[in-house]
This record gives C-alpha cells, structure tokens and sequence, in this order.
C-alpha cells in the first residue's frame, strides 16, 4: 500500500491542477449510518483522462437485498475487498487539490468526506455539480438524472448503477459539457466565495438570490410544490443560505436536500412578525422536516356550562377542537390553580367546579373555600350564578389587552399586533397618520390568526424586553 501511495502523490505533483470525477456507491441513502462498498475517481485535465481509480470495498455494513439487486453488488464479492480505511490515503491524495466533481455532488462528497474523517483524513476540496451544471449549459430538459440526461444528449452508457460505469458516463457528460462552452459556468462555480455548489441540487440559485436582507417566513417546497419546510428569518437570504453551508451526514438531513426544488417567502417588517407568522404556517401546514413548534399546542382549557339543574359550571378539560374555552395553559396544574383562586375568591363550590370527585364527602375539597350549598340546591342557582358571572367578570377585566407597535416595511406605516383580553388577534400594518377611534376599525387593519400559548409568549416576551413599544389606547381597555 505504501509503494502506491507514493506513487500516487508523486503523480499529482507532475500534474497540479485536476478534476476528480467521482462515483460511488453504498449500502443506503445516507452517510452517517451506511457504507462505501465501490468506488471509481478519474481524474481529468480538462482534455482529457489522465488517471483512473476504481475499487470494491468491503462494508462493515451489510448490503441490503435491494441495492445487490440495482447495483450487481453482493457479500460475496466485497469479501476480499480492502477495507475503506485501507484505502483511505489513496482516495485522500487522489481527492486534495483537486475539483470534485460528481453528478449530484452533495451525495458522493458526503460519504466520502464522513468516511475520510472517520479514518483520520480531512477532505476539503472545491466541488462541481454536473446536475447544477447541466441545467446551466441546457436548461428546460424534463429529467437530469444521469441516466435520462445521457440519453437525451446521446452519451453512451455502460456497466449501469456500478461506480466505474456511473464515473465513465458522468467524464463523458463532461467532456460534453465542456464542449458546449461549459467552462464560463464552472469558473463561476468554483471561484473563492461561490455558494452555488452548496445548493441542493434542483434548488435554482435564482431563487436564492431574489430573496431580500429582510425579516420574514420562507418556504422550501418538493417539486410538486407541496411545503416541505418553514422558516423564520431576521435576514431572508442569511439565514436561507445557512441551511447549506454543510452537507451534513444523516438521513433526514440527506433527504432534505434532494427533497428542495423551490423556495418562496413572505416578507414581515419585525423579526417577531416572522416568530408569529412561522408558528401559525407550521400549524397550517404542519411540514414533514418541522419539528419543534408542533408540540406548542394549549393542552387544556377552561370551559363554562349550565347543568341540569340550572347551575354554572365551570371544568377542566382538554382542548374541544368545537368549543372555545374561556382560557387556556398548557399544564393541568396552571388549571387547578386558577379555578382554586375562584373558589376561593369568588366563594364558588368545589363540587360544581370539577375540584372535588367525591360527592359524597363534605365540600371541603380546596381549603378555605366557603360552598353555600349549591351543590345540594340549598343555594339557588341565580344566587349561585351570579358569583360565577363575577368570577368570570374578574378573570376577562384582568386579562390584557393592548397593542405592539412597530416600524413597517415602509416609512409610511407602522406594524402591529393585537392581544385582545389576553389573546393574540392578529397583526398587520397602520398608516403612520391613521387615527383609529374604536377596536373594531382598530381590526379592521390587522389580518387575524389562530394564537396558541407559544405565540402569547412570545409578545408578552417582547413587551418586557421592549415596553416602550406598548400602546394601550382608551379603545382598548
């Protein structure tokens, strides 16, 4: 192994500047949980070939019955194969220096550089999509497959789904591309600060680039056009970008970027806006790779009804997808506490409240509360209503309402969201010279969403931090 590792880097040193055209293939989809079992580097000057490297190598992994299938990979030919470490330095020197070339670059530069690493060796090489492009040099093709691509532009290909084939088939399409005046495209590719070739495949850099240095909620779609992921952003085009500044080896993470065909966006004037519209569309949307914010749903809510005897009730419960509650939390306890703070104010019974499961026992379930018997009807249910309209008068007078101003997406209006009796009601944009009178031209400006208890947070966050940007005109309270 070491007279070939020698002899390999005194090759590279007779010829400077080189691309590596690279196929492999694997046990799976990803690079962090699957292996290398073949792969084939060419190296070509730009004219011509001048190297080529081509080896099985034995997984640690075994092969899946459907890849040996597809690829004519079995156990039993990897079995002498070398080791992947064992071949790590020559697939290193081949690699350093060079213009990493693949069809679907990502996929072969994220095994190979997972697996490099694994064995001691850092792989950091400038990269070139012939995907990416081949759309560049002959765009509005239906399929860019490397397969339906070679037949369409009548390149041969051999020895299908197999490294050496894949690799001679995409140095062909290459040699091809460089024959249509492919060379201004690649220079631009692979000049120091170029972002391209970070991009998924099948994302156009166009849509990349019309994103603007602004606040707001972006959306990456499948190529069917269905949401496959949203965002928020203080910076539209940052923060898009940084979701390919690394490869990454898992499979969501894989399957994420092949996945990415489009992006479109809505701009916000605040990066709160963007907070608030990102966790309304992920509930509206509800996106495969979106995780976090699915979980922030108001759990139980406070709910009023009248039994059969007339009385007000008031329970606990989960939230009712057809019934509105008068308030909602998401820990039972937050629950329990308030209703206690009723009973015992407002000298409600613990029975008629849900407090209390024994009926039998003594109403006596929340200390110092004070039942008239109501729940034996010896307190009618008007005397015994009226303290639960009044517990219920004290809980909505107590709840906030007021507004978040702000600056908007022109110097001609002002932003601002709405919490309506402790609720978020919506957001949108006023005329800086608007004068509004009462709530309802108020709304009449705002566009008004679904709130949760994540969103409630995060306006109450915001006014502690920033109170000056509080308004509580008359109208509102």
């Amino acid at each position: 192994m070491s007279i070939l590792l020698n002899y390999w880097r005194f090759f590279l040193t007779l010829v400077p500047h080189m691309y590596a055209i690279v196929d492999i293939e694997t046990t799976g989809g990803y690079a962090a949980n699957n292996d290398i079992t073949e792969v084939a580097i060419v190296l070509h000057d730009g004219e011509k070939v001048v190297k080529r490297f081509e080896s099985l190598i034995k997984p640690e992994r075994a092969i899946p019955y459907y890849i040996q299938v597809l690829t004519g990979i079995t156990p039993q030919m990897v079995e002498e194969a070398p080791s992947f470490e064992e071949l790590a330095p020559v697939i290193h020197d081949l690699l350093e220096g060079t213009i990493f070339i693949a069809h679907n670059v990502n996929f072969d530069y994220s095994f190979l550089k997972h697996h490099l690493s694994q064995a001691g060796y850092e792989l950091t090489t400038n990269k070139l999509c012939t995907v990416r492009l081949s759309k560049k040099v002959f765009p509005g093709f239906k399929s860019y497959s490397l397969g339906r691509l070679c037949e369409s532009l009548g390149i041969r290909m051999e020895n299908r789904h197999r490294a050496g084939g894949d690799a001679d088939a995409t140095v062909r399409l290459f040699e091809h591309l460089l024959r249509h005046d492919a060379l201004t495209h690649i220079q631009q590719f692979v000049k120091k600060g170029a972002k391209e070739q970070s991009l998924p495949p099948h994302l156009p850099k166009e849509e990349v680039e019309k994103l603007p240095y602004t606040p707001g909620v972006y959306y990456f779609h499948d190529q069917k056009g269905k949401v496959l992921y949203v965002g928020k952003a203080k910076n539209l085009k940052y923060r898009v970008r940084s979701h390919f500044t690394h490869n990454g080896a898992g499979r969501q993470r894989q399957e994420f970027l092949r996945n990415i065909h489009s992006i479109t966006y809505q701009g916000c004037a605040t990066e709160l806006m963007a907070f608030i519209l990102e966790s309304v569309e992920i509930k509206r949307l509800w996106p495969p790779y979106n995780n976090s914010q699915k979980r922030f749903t108001p759990a139980f809510g406070l709910y009023l009804y009248e039994d059969r005897s007339g009385y007000s009730r008031l329970a606990i419960d989960k939230i009712k997808k057809n019934l509105t509650p008068i308030y909602t939390f998401n820990l039972l306890v937050e629950g329990h506490r308030l209703v206690r703070r009723l009973i015992a104010d407002y000298e409600l019974c613990p029975k008629l409240c849900h407090m209390q499961t024994d009926t039998a026992a003594p109403c006596t379930g929340v200390e110092e509360a004070t039942c008239h018997g109501a729940c034996e009807h010896r307190e009618s249910a008007a005397a015994y209503n009226e303290r639960v309209e009044q517990a219920l008068q004290f809980l909505d007078q107590n709840l906030p309402t007021f507004a978040l101003v702000d600056e908007g997406n022109q110097a001609i209006e002002q932003s601002c969201i709405l919490i309506e009796k402790g609720r978020f009601y919506g957001m949108g944009y006023l005329p800086q010279d608007c004068s509004v009178h009462d709530m309802d031209s108020l709304k009449g400006y705002l566009t008004r969403y679904p709130e949760n208890d994540y969103i409630r947070g995060l306006v109450y966050q915001h006014v502690e931090k920033y109170p000056h940007k509080k308004v509580t005109w008359n109208i509102l309270v």
